[in-house]
C-alpha cells in the first residue's frame, strides 16, 4: 500500500488548479471584507468525526474552498493592521510548496537545504550589523527566538554550570526590561524554571521607552539583596506603541554590571534595513537579537530568527555536553551524517522544517532594497495616519508615532472620559465585524486605544483615509451625533 496517488495525471491537474485558485485569491484580496467570522453552517460541517475512510482529493479541496479558505484571520488583506502580523507573498506561497515537496529534515546533515539556511543566516547577520562569525538559527517565531537568546545569556552569565547543576546551585537569577516588554518574557522565565518574579519590570517614560536609571537602581538593589542579575532586555519596537528603548544606553548599562544585552526586535529590528535605521541604533551591539521575518519581512508563517554575537554562546546553551550526544545522533566523517545536528545544537528543535527556502526565495526574487522599501513605506504611512488623526476634530492620538504603530481613539468634545473606553471598544468591534478593517487594541494610561500596526505591503494611502472616516462615522452613529 502506498499513499501516493493512483493517478498522477489527475493529481497534477488538480495541483495546477489549486495554484491558479490561490494566485487568484491573492490577486483579488481587496475585493473581500477585511475579516469574516466563520458561519455556523461551516463550523457544523467542520465538526465531523475522524475520517476512517478517505475521500477523493478533489472533494477534500472543494471542502477547503467552501469552509476554510473564505474565513482566515485576514492578515493578507490590505486593511489588516491588527497585532503584528505579516501578509505573505505569492513567492512565499510557492516556496512553501517547494519546501514541502522536498520535505527535508533540517537538524543538520549534508544537504542543500542546510546550505540554504546557513546562507540566509549569513545574509541576516550582515544586514543586522552582527559580526560575520555570529551564530544563528531559524525558529518558529518571536517567543522561541527570544527564549533562545535568554538561554544563551543564562549559560554565559549565571556564574555556575546551570545546565549541569540546575538553578539551586546559585542565587536567584534576575532579568530586566521595561513594563512594555512583550509577555514572552514571562513565558521564558516560567519555561526556564526561574519563575515569573525573575523578571524585573522597569517603568517607562512618557515616550514609552525604558527608564535606564530606574533599571540601574533595580539592578543595584537586587545585587545588594543577594540576587544574580544576568541579562537586560531591550525593545526595538514595543507591541503597544512601537517605541524603541535607548539601546546604546542599555549596552553601556549592561557593560557596567557585566550583564548580557538581549534585544527583542520581533518586528522593529527590520527598520535597520531602511532609511529609518537610526530608530533602532545600538541594536547591532546586542549579545543576542530576536526578530521575525513573518512579521515585517512579509514572509509566510512561520519563520523567526535568533542571532547570537558569540558563536560559542548559542551552542553552549543547547548542544549536548560531554557524553550527552546519543550514538544515533553523532556526526560522521562522511556520508549524509556530517554535522548531523548543526542547527539542532543551536535551538530547541531537533525536527525542523525547511523554513529557509521561503526566506532565500523571497530575498532573491524581491531583493533587500525592495523589501526595505515596503517597510519604509509602512513607517511613512504610520506618520501620515498620525497626522490624519491629529487633524481630525473628533479623533485623538494617544501615543507618539515613532515606527509603524498608531494608537488613536474617538474622543469628540463634550463626551465624558467615562464613556470613551467602552465606546472605542465598540467601535473596534464594529470595524472588524463589518469587514471594514482590522486594527487591534491596547490600553495606554487607562485609555482604550484602537491600535493600528502597519506591517502590510498591500496597504495604500486610501486605506487609511477610509479608516479615519469609518472610525469617526461609527463613533457618531454610536453616540447619536449623525447629522448634528
Amino acid at each position: 500500500m502506498t499513499l501516493d496517488p493512483a493517478n498522477w495525471d489527475d493529481t497534477r491537474a488538480l495541483g495546477r488548479e489549486m495554484v491558479d485558485d490561490m494566485m487568484t485569491w491573492l490577486e483579488t484580496v481587496r475585493d473581500r471584507p477585511a475579516w469574516t467570522s466563520v458561519p455556523d453552517d461551516a463550523k457544523a460541517r467542520l465538526a465531523e468525526p475522524a475520517p476512517f475512510q478517505g475521500a477523493s482529493l478533489e472533494a477534500v479541496y472543494q471542502a477547503f474552498k467552501r469552509d476554510i479558505l473564505p474565513y482566515p484571520t485576514g492578515n493578507v488583506h490590505p486593511r489588516f493592521w491588527g497585532w503584528v502580523m505579516g501578509t505573505g507573498t505569492p513567492t512565499g506561497v510557492l516556496a512553501e510548496m517547494l519546501a514541502a515537496t522536498m520535505n527535508p529534515h533540517l537538524a543538520g546533515y549534508d544537504q542543500s537545504a542546510a546550505l540554504i539556511e546557513r546562507q540566509v543566516l549569513s545574509w541576516l547577520i550582515e544586514l543586522m550589523g552582527f559580526p560575520a562569525d555570529a551564530s544563528g538559527v531559524l525558529v518558529s517565531g518571536g517567543t522561541e527566538a527570544n527564549i533562545n537568546g535568554l538561554m544563551a545569556a543564562r549559560v554565559a552569565k549565571a556564574g555556575w554550570d546551570v545546565r549541569a547543576e540546575g538553578l539551586r546551585a546559585g542565587p536567584p537569577l534576575t532579568v530586566y526590561g521595561s513594563i512594555e516588554t512583550h509577555s514572552w518574557i514571562l513565558t521564558a522565565c516560567e519555561t526556564m524554571g526561574m519563575g515569573r518574579d525573575a523578571f524585573r519590570a522597569v517603568p517607562v517614560g512618557a515616550d514609552y521607552r525604558i527608564d535606564v536609571e530606574a533599571c540601574r537602581a533595580r539592578i543595584v538593589a537586587d545585587l545588594a539583596a543577594g540576587m544574580r542579575p544576568f541579562a537586560i532586555v531591550g525593545n526595538a519596537g514595543t507591541v503597544s506603541t512601537g517605541a524603541t528603548d535607548d539601546l546604546r544606553a542599555l549596552r553601556a548599562l549592561a557593560d557596567d554590571f557585566g550583564l548580557w544585552l538581549h534585544v527583542d526586535g520581533a518586528f522593529g529590528a527590520l527598520a535597520a534595513w531602511t532609511d529609518s535605521r537610526d530608530i533602532v541604533a545600538g541594536m547591532e551591539t546586542a549579545d543576542s537579537l530576536a526578530f521575525d521575518l513573518h512579521k515585517w519581512g512579509y514572509m509566510p508563517y512561520e519563520v523567526g530568527v535568533a542571532l547570537t554575537r558569540d558563536p560559542d554562546a548559542q551552542t553552549a546553551a543547547y548542544q549536548p555536553a560531554g557524553k550527552g550526544v546519543p550514538a544515533y545522533l553523532k556526526s560522521a566523517k562522511g556520508g549524509i551524517a556530517v554535522e548531523t545536528t548543526y542547527f539542532a545544537d543551536r535551538g530547541l528543535q531537533l525536527s525542523r522544517g525547511f523554513r529557509a527556502l521561503k526566506v532565500w526565495m523571497s530575498m532573491k526574487e524581491q531583493g533587500v532594497d525592495r523589501i526595505a522599501g515596503a517597510i519604509q513605506r509602512n513607517i511613512d504611512q504610520a506618520h501620515r495616519l498620525g497626522e490624519l488623526v491629529t487633524g481630525h476634530p473628533d479623533l485623538e492620538l494617544l501615543a507618539p508615532v515613532t515606527l509603524n504603530i498608531v494608537c488613536l481613539r474617538y474622543a469628540p468634545a463634550g463626551l465624558g472620559e467615562a464613556r470613551l473606553n467602552p465606546l472605542n471598544q465598540a467601535i473596534l468591534v464594529a470595524l472588524q465585524s463589518r469587514g471594514i478593517a482590522v486594527p487591534s487594541q491596547t490600553v495606554l494610561q487607562d485609555r482604550f486605544a484602537i491600535r493600528v500596526c502597519i506591517s502590510n505591503h498591500r496597504s495604500v494611502d486610501a486605506d487609511f483615509n477610509l479608516l479615519v472616516e469609518a472610525v469617526a462615522k461609527i463613533g457618531a452613529e454610536m453616540t447619536g451625533d449623525i447629522g448634528a
